[in-house]
């Protein structure tokens, strides 16, 4: 596999997830948030595809797709549920 594009799969799912959580932390409301998770689904998806395409990453690959399940509730709680998020 090309080197060059493992490497920016990798580095894009790291700088994607650690904005997408920065967002997220700021909480600037639903549709932002929403959108924060949006992020995080990309991210999931590259790092799955790095952690099966580079050897040795197998463990990142599947985090990442429980991660990209968990993400997708979030997608939707946020972004397409009409149901008000409840504050606990």
């Amino acid at each position: 596999m090309n080197q060059a594009l493992l490497t920016a799969l990798q580095y894009y799912g790291a700088g994607a997830a650690t904005l997408a959580a920065l967002v997220v932390s700021l909480n600037l409301g639903r549709r932002i948030t929403g959108w924060a998770f949006v992020l995080f689904v990309t991210s999931s998806i590259a790092l799955i595809a790095w952690g099966f395409l580079d050897k040795d990453s197998e463990g990142i690959g599947w985090q990442n797709v429980a991660l990209l399940a968990i993400n997708a509730v979030g997608v939707w709680r946020y972004l397409i549920s009409k149901h008000a998020v409840r504050d606990r």
